[in-house]
């Protein structure tokens, strides 16, 4: 018997209305995030309704009913007997748009934004710098005295854009210390470690190319990254290094540009790299021509010199990058590059074409500060400080159930296991409504594997409120007799 046309259009309109709006929206936010990727580009044909379905695993009407509505909304166009387009007019840069949706309360973003707008009210063990009375104030306050008497051009013209020579050549100085020999043309000034990281990514890469980094690894590599749309691939880390026959597969399957890691210490698990994985990752880089990029920026931190990627490479196929923000001031933002030199010229371009030309101010007063013998001092006693602070900060997370994944040599951080069922997440919310900012493990993974992680900084992790609060929520959690 044929079927009733009437009954059909009534039948699929009943559907409609009793489609779950959830689906069509997961399908509408699935081809928002990857226009917003630019992996959807103006103009480009979507996926046929069919192929979207199946791959979604949702009816062709709810593929449809998404279609129609994007259309209206003037997202996609419809080409009758051709299918569905991009629309020309590209829409503005959504940084939460792109990449895994994760709950906005927790995201990287919301970590950082949070820990850079906190009151002094507010307790920061989810942060990644120290509290201001760790730092040398005494030292920048001389600086800035001295800058006060500085010439005129010092105070109010550009600065070269390589930045500042004499602080140039004191930076070649220190990385030959580390074993990184580099003369002062092959470094770069930037405004910050972020900005050099930035500037690195644009001279290297192209929307769409694969970064390798590490699982987890700092937050905002992954927010870097997923501005540069970049398609960005985690290798799990060890306490040794990143795995390196993870490594290797995923050099050979994804063809990676860039990898992209921590050097001296490793954000945020504490880890150091070792000699033979060191090499072993060189070996693979090489092979398949790929461009390691090593961010420094916890090296003065450290107590023991760990290998540099840079170190064994000669600065061929390793870049390095660091700053001051961790030892001597988050204020004055000074970062910088160190490459090989048939790249200075094509970074400092880019510089010139995105920033102009170098903060001279704070160029001098990092340099006013290096130069002057209480710095050395004071790293010394920073180091000291640090380890007392991490040796009491594990000793009563271990009272609550929080157990280091291993105990770092040096540095800031912990990166800790919760209890059996303690969620990080919903831990870090339960935080925040008592003005204390957390750092959920999933922040730094790719892979979204570490629900049951947390990172503590132990220099912000001292006050008597953080372990009442993790003492009575995770007593909770866990419940009577566990």
């Amino acid at each position: 018997m044929p079927h009733d046309p009437l009954q059909l259009a009534a039948d699929d309109a009943a559907a409609a209305a009793i489609r779950p709006a959830t689906r069509i929206a997961d399908v509408m936010q699935a081809i928002r995030g990857r226009i917003a990727a630019r992996s959807l580009a103006p103009g480009e044909k979507l996926p046929s309704i069919r192929a979207l379905a199946a791959s979604m695993r949702l009816s062709t009407s709810t593929v449809v009913e998404a279609y129609e509505r994007l259309s209206a909304e003037g997202v996609i166009r419809s080409r009758p007997g051709s299918g569905f387009f991009v629309a020309t007019t590209l829409a503005p840069l959504s940084m939460a748009e792109i990449g895994p949706r994760l709950d906005r309360a927790v995201d990287p973003f919301w970590v950082s934004r949070q820990s850079l707008q906190a009151d002094d009210r507010m307790l920061k063990p989810g942060c990644g710098w120290l509290p201001p009375d760790w730092l040398p104030q005494e030292a920048l306050r001389r600086g800035l005295r001295a800058l006060a008497r500085a010439e005129a051009s010092s105070l109010a013209d550009y600065g070269s854009p390589l930045g500042l020579p004499a602080l140039r050549q004191l930076l070649a100085r220190r990385l030959a210390e580390r074993g990184v020999e580099a003369g002062a043309d092959q470094v770069v000034l930037t405004d910050s470690g972020t900005q050099a990281i930035d500037l690195v990514c644009r001279f290297l890469i192209e929307p769409g190319d694969t970064v390798l980094v590490d699982d987890p690894c700092y937050f905002n590599f992954l927010a870097v990254l997923r501005a540069h749309r970049a398609r960005v691939v985690g290798v799990p880390y060890t306490p040794s290094g990143p795995d390196v026959e993870h490594f290797a597969r995923a050099v050979a399957e994804h063809a990676p540009r860039l990898y992209l890691t921590n050097a001296a210490i490793h954000n945020p698990t504490g880890a150091t790299l070792s000699p033979v994985t060191a090499h072993r990752l060189l070996k693979l880089a090489d092979e398949a021509n790929l461009t390691i990029v090593e961010d420094e920026v916890f090296a003065d931190l450290e107590t023991e010199p760990a290998p540099r990627l840079a170190a064994f490479d000669g600065l061929q196929r390793v870049v390095q990058v660091g700053s001051f923000s961790k030892t001597l001031s988050a204020a004055a933002r000074v970062g910088y590059v160190a490459a090989r030199r048939d790249w200075t010229e094509g970074l400092t371009d880019l510089k010139i074409a995105t920033s102009f030309g170098s903060g001279q101010l704070s160029s001098a007063l990092v340099l006013s500060v290096l130069g002057d013998g209480s710095y050395r001092k004071h790293v010394e006693g920073l180091r000291v400080r640090l380890a007392r602070a991490r040796l009491e900060v594990i000793a009563r997370l271990r009272e609550v159930g929080i157990r280091p994944w291993l105990q770092p040599r040096s540095g800031l951080f912990l990166w800790c296991e919760l209890p059996p069922g303690a969620d990080a997440t919903a831990l870090s919310q339960a935080a925040l409504a008592r003005d204390i900012i957390l750092a959920p493990g999933n922040v730094f993974s790719t892979s979204q594997s570490a629900s049951h992680f947390m990172r503590f900084n132990v220099a912000q992790s001292l006050d008597a409120r953080l372990f009442e609060f993790l003492r009575r929520t995770l007593g909770s959690e866990r419940g009577p007799g566990r």
